[in-house]
């Protein structure tokens, strides 16, 4: 799965995959390997990319990344994909909660016309035998429900939309 960080104004997608000698890291659209981490409960560590070792500290806060390595620290915020997909459609004053990646709709919370608060449970949704809650990212009116009980979809797909209380 893709995680998403923002460092100051910029975003950068990462994700791991095992290579023939360790893990690849991919970062946006550049394929870094061998890559490897070691750590210590101080939270201090050894960061291996491509041959290269550097000493690294970090502390993990809430959706916050503090990471010190090569004389700098820098700052990242986690940026949760459910949370991303959820808000990331405007269209016509309309907001849409997306699918963070392909699975099959296991329950429906929701009907038409219901009126939801910010982080209502929407559904509930299987991939990749993991379960999940689709929640509302703010308060507003269930319009359209674009998958029944036991259909499946594709990432990024459109699970349920709705207008803004009051329309």
């Amino acid at each position: 799965m893709k995680h998403s960080f923002a460092l100051d104004v910029e975003t950068y997608e990462l994700w791991l995959s095992p290579g023939q000698h360790g893990y690849r890291l991919h970062l946006n659209d550049e394929v870094i390997a061998p890559v490897a981490f070691s750590h210590q409960l101080d939270g201090s560590g050894i960061l291996a990319i491509a041959g290269d070792t550097v000493p690294v500290k970090f502390a993990i806060h809430g959706d916050m990344l503090h990471l010190h390595i090569r004389g700098r620290t820098h700052i990242l915020r986690y940026r949760d994909q459910l949370r991303t997909l959820a808000c990331s459609d405007e269209e016509s004053n309309h907001l849409v909660a997306r699918a963070p990646m392909p699975g099959v709709v296991i329950a429906t919370r929701v009907s038409r016309g219901d009126v939801v608060s910010a982080g209502a449970t929407l559904m509930l949704v299987e991939s990749m035998k993991l379960e999940f809650v689709v929640r509302a990212p703010r308060s507003g009116v269930v319009e359209r429900i674009h998958f029944k009980v036991g259909e499946s979809f594709e990432r990024d797909s459109a699970l349920v939309t709705f207008s803004e209380e009051g329309r």
